[in-house]
């Protein structure tokens, strides 16, 4: 079929203006949280219809950031110069230490307010900022504030004591309906890092301007190589999400929380639990069970369900897989969408485009939806800090060093852990004995270390052999003789391993 010359290809004109763009709502609201609220405000002053757009749509100021606003910042060397305004602080005899370090965000929401923008407001991030406890309880307690996700992670001047009280009072059985608005607080996990400027990864070996695949049809058209780049962007974003680790409480990467939380925060969380969440969760473990006060018999049978053995709440510190010796954990996993929402703790960083607790506690891979999370009491003696295996309570009991020598209590336990329980030790100096242990020592002693360990080894074992049908007074000479062999790191290693052969190296 031959073409009609008549008719002549023309451009389609499909251009577009920036308020048409917004005007869409779904990208107006995928794209505001991404610009910090003196940008929208600059938008909103262009005309009356930007105006309009920017402060009648709902959800425009939901999601805002001040980490990166310069009046947010409390700078120490621009204070006391003797009765200045500074920051909307009256330096002055009436002025409070809470009232001090919280004026610089103070007068920002105070023209948040006066301009009808802070009740808009609904997750809140002001990470590294001067944040006062009066300052969260109000956000937590007046109707000025909507906030539901607040982060104040790594902040100053914050009275941990005083925000502990504030949000077990925000969760008392006799407040208002509909209150707290605040469903999730981010304050144990460090502050998010500053993006990094990522560099293209396509090397190409043509000069600028001498691409060969240059004007090829229409996949090197301008639209198209405008949305390769794009779906490039995209893909480094997804990178940088999976290398910067925001679902490592999945990943069972070992300690997740650096500073352990007080027990006056494991109290407040017990209070919060399902109304308020948290970047972190309490421990589950079987030792904090309150199995040891029931008339459960079965369960009272099991050593970790006795009183002496109960621990009170603790906030979990590190993630983990299963138990080495079985694969499982006797509180078992928490499956993401399968378990209560109150066992998954928040996932850094806030989500930008939802101010809802589930949307921020849902994995960022849907594949790895099991959670496995412990405190450090639980794991003492248990876990190794370089490999991070660890044994559960139903394959490995910490032998008690407390208990002296002879004991009924110790025969006993020998009874069960089949003979010697000085035998059986997994974990030591916080690391497994089998593995990392045995390598710590053997590059311990320098260049030398794995030719002077094999030697000591070698010597534990002849004197050893030649002590073994000897009195007992010729085995406490060869464990002397061990001990001038070996360096003081070693011993450790090697009297684990001699406890088999009953040579004191001490």
């Amino acid at each position: 079929m031959e073409s009609n010359p008549s008719i002549q290809p023309h451009a389609i004109d499909l251009s577009i203006n920036l308020l048409q763009l917004l005007s869409n709502s779904l990208v107006l609201y995928q794209t505001t949280p991404y610009l910090p609220v003196s940008a929208l405000l600059a938008v909103g002053a262009t005309s009356k219809s930007f105006n309009e757009l920017v402060h009648v749509t709902p959800n425009v100021f939901r999601h805002v950031d001040l980490t990166k606003v310069k009046q947010a910042q409390f700078e120490i060397a621009a204070i006391d110069h003797g009765g200045e305004v500074w920051r909307n602080v009256q330096l002055d005899e009436n002025v409070t230490e809470d009232d001090f370090y919280g004026g610089p965000l103070r007068g920002i929401f105070n023209t948040l307010k006066r301009r009808h923008i802070l009740r808009d407001v609904q997750t809140l991030v002001l990470d590294g900022l001067s944040v006062t406890s009066d300052l969260v309880c109000e956000i937590l307690l007046l109707e000025d504030y909507n906030v539901r996700l607040l982060s104040i992670r790594e902040v100053q001047n914050m009275n941990e004591h005083k925000l502990q009280q504030a949000l077990i009072y925000s969760v008392r059985g006799s407040r208002p309906a509909n209150t707290p608005t605040l469903q999730g607080l981010y304050i144990f996990g460090p502050k998010d890092a500053s993006p990094v400027l990522r560099f293209d990864r396509q090397v190409t070996a043509y000069p600028a301007g001498i691409d060969p695949s240059y004007g090829r049809g229409v996949t090197h058209s301008n639209g198209a190589q405008i949305g390769a780049r794009w779906n490039q962007k995209s893909g480094e974003t997804l990178a940088d999400e999976l290398e910067s680790g925001s679902d490592k409480w999945y990943q069972a990467s070992g300690k997740v929380i650096a500073k352990v939380p007080s027990q006056d925060w494991a109290h407040a969380m017990f209070h919060c639990a399902g109304i308020i969440s948290f970047d972190a969760v309490l421990c589950h473990g079987p030792r904090h069970s309150n199995a040891a006060f029931e008339d459960d018999e079965e369960a009272k049978a099991l050593w970790y369900h006795s009183r002496c053995s109960h621990l009170s709440a603790r906030v979990a510190t590190h993630a983990l897989g299963g138990c080495v010796g079985c694969g499982k954990a006797p509180e078992g996993f928490s499956k993401f969408g399968v378990s209560p929402l109150s066992r998954f703790p928040l996932l850094a960083p806030p989500t930008l485009h939802s101010s809802t607790a589930k949307a921020a506690k849902t994995p960022f891979l849907p594949d790895d939806d099991r959670l496995l999370v412990r405190c450090v009491d639980c794991l003492k003696g248990r876990f190794c800090e370089n490999c991070n295996k660890w044994w559960c309570e139903d394959c490995y009991k910490i032998p008690d060093n407390t208990i002296p020598q002879g004991s009924p209590e110790l025969e006993a336990m020998a009874g069960t852990l089949g003979g010697h329980p000085e035998k059986h030790v997994k974990v030591h100096m916080g690391l497994c004995v089998e593995e990392c242990l045995v390598a710590e020592m053997m590059s311990g002693a320098g260049s030398n270390g794995i030719r002077e360990f094999s030697e000591a080894a070698s010597n534990v074992d002849r004197i050893a052999t030649n002590a073994s049908n000897k009195p007992s007074s010729c085995v406490e000479y060869a464990g002397a003789d061990i001990a001038s062999y070996i360096t003081r790191g070693q011993r450790t290693l090697l009297q684990v391993a001699t406890q088999s052969m009953d040579v004191d190296v001490d």
